[in-house]
């Protein structure tokens, strides 16, 4: 018999990306007073990996991870999804985005996707939203899956993720 055994917190990541660089500067604020002190700021990543956005939000995106101090319990991440959601509503036009905000946490085996889609490798975790494991970590990097999106599958990404990994950890003993 196996013993349940409390979660391990987690390390929030929210991914935004966006038409234009200035709305970082808007949304900034509203994710801090949402979702806590900001930890980390990646650099700006290249996002031209699909296609799958040009109708909604044009050709040009950019792409930045925004990394919080305070861990989370994993149990919150579809109340942070659709606190993401309604940020992103204040900057549709026309129905359209111009902003994407997809927050995630990162735990010291995988990293994992809040969506409101669902999939077969999707698992439901309630208020209409699936966890999407993006990336496993194993022998010293994380790893991808034949599901994880390109920009995460990325080189770059999965070094900064590498970097936030080991700064989850040192926050674990704290």
């Amino acid at each position: 018999m196996s013993t349940p055994k409390e979660p391990l917190p987690a390390k929030l990541l929210v991914g935004l990306f966006m038409q234009s660089k200035e709305i970082l500067h808007e949304t900034l604020p509203m994710l801090e007073e949402k979702l806590g002190s900001i930890d980390i700021i990646s650099n700006w990543f290249n996002f031209d990996y699909t296609d799958y956005y040009k109708k909604e939000m044009g050709t040009q995106l950019f792409r930045r991870i925004i990394v919080f101090k305070e861990l989370i319990e994993q149990k919150s991440l579809a109340k942070i999804k659709n606190t993401t959601n309604s940020i992103e509503k204040m900057y549709e036009h026309d129905g359209k985005r111009k902003v994407n905000i997809d927050p995630g946490y990162m735990l010291p085996s995988r990293f994992i996707l809040a969506t409101g889609k669902d999939y077969s490798h999707r698992i439901y975790i309630g208020d209409n939203i699936y966890a999407d494991l993006t990336l496993i970590f194993k022998n010293g990097d994380f790893h991808t899956l034949e599901w994880t999106y390109p920009d995460y599958a990325a080189k770059d990404m999965r070094a900064f993720l590498l970097k936030v990994r080991g700064k989850y950890l040192l926050d674990l003993v704290e």
